[in-house]
């Protein structure tokens, strides 16, 4: 099962960029009410570009996981039953919303898989900050796009797999997404 997302946010750290609802958000669409979630950000490069997509668009799918299933062979199963053969499929992130564990998913697709889906350029986004014991108040969907893709970025230097399942035009463009340290204990 799979949900479309939301409106745009208008929180802290939000950035206008087209594609930005707010994580904190019921689901439109089918009713996704299992214990643990994962939300699926669908990312192709586009020339020097990356883009969102998916078969509702830009928005993130929100997909019902199971108690035995694996959340990665989930997430790989249907984007490959629905959009096509996946190059990378990595959980980046997690948080606890919607009476759930949401786990956050960027999946690298094929630009020939796009086909008449929906696209927008992926914008730069403002992370959501945290305290030093406490999960951040808000969080854009903005922000988990930019954590997944910084945490890309890092996976694609450091983790051989990832570096060579990237196609060429990649590692320029995540160059640009560099992780931070914690900048809150400062």
């Amino acid at each position: 099962m799979f949900a479309a997302g939301g409106p745009a946010s208008t929180g802290p750290g939000a950035v206008d960029c087209g594609y930005d609802g707010a994580v904190s958000r019921t689901p439109a669409g089918w009713d996704v009410d299992s214990p643990v979630q994962a939300e699926v950000f669908v990312v192709w490069l586009d020339g020097d570009q990356l883009q969102l997509t998916g078969p509702d668009g830009p928005q993130p799918w929100i997909l019902q996981l199971g108690s035995v299933e694996h959340p990665v062979e989930v997430v790989d199963r249907i984007v490959r039953d629905v959009v096509g053969p996946p190059i990378l499929v990595h959980s980046t992130s997690w948080r606890r919303d919607r009476d759930a564990v949401i786990l956050s998913f960027v999946v690298v697709i094929d630009r020939e898989l796009v086909g008449d889906m929906a696209s927008l350029p992926i914008g730069r986004a403002e992370l959501a900050r945290s305290e030093a014991t406490a999960a951040p108040r808000a969080i854009a969907t903005g922000a988990v796009v930019e954590h997944g893709l910084r945490h890309l970025a890092w996976l694609a230097k450091d983790d051989p797999v990832v570096a060579a399942e990237l196609p060429a035009g990649w590692q320029p463009i995540l160059a640009d997404y560099v992780p931070e340290p914690f900048r809150n204990l400062g």
